[in-house]
């Protein structure tokens, strides 16, 4: 079990995740798509899946469920450039908002690929002492 306080990534993803309340808390109500709501679901997801996977036991659950925090960065991404396109988001808050999402993302990737190879190794050292 890994404590995910001491992750960056999850750290940023939490940061980005208060961003986008502050930005969203003036959308209109009335839009069904860019709602504050699906902003409140997509964004703090992120963080919260890297949560779960460091409570969960072993690496391939801590790998699904990093799998999990980028689909909904992917999902973020997807309603930032609605909001954007829509005029809900000012161009600049739309920027800054997609920069430190692509950050999180990246540093998702990262820590993906890491925990693959760690897993891995495992099957392999596990094969190796059959």
């Amino acid at each position: 079990m890994k404590n995910f306080r001491d992750l960056k990534v999850w750290e940023k993803a939490h940061e980005l995740t208060l961003k986008v309340y502050s930005a969203t808390s003036t959308f209109r109500k009335k839009s069904y798509m860019v709602s504050q709501a699906r902003f409140d679901d997509a964004a703090p997801s992120i963080a919260a899946n890297i949560a779960e996977g460091c409570g969960r036991r072993g690496n391939g659950e801590f790998h699904r469920f990093l799998q999990i925090a980028s689909g909904s960065a992917s999902e973020l991404d997807c309603h930032l450039l609605l909001a954007n396109d829509l005029k809900f988001l000012k161009q600049p808050q739309y920027q800054e908002l997609s920069k430190e999402l692509l950050e999180v993302r990246r540093m998702l990737t990262g820590l993906i690929v890491k925990a693959e190879a760690e897993r891995g190794q495992r099957t392999v050292n596990t094969s190796q002492n059959v």
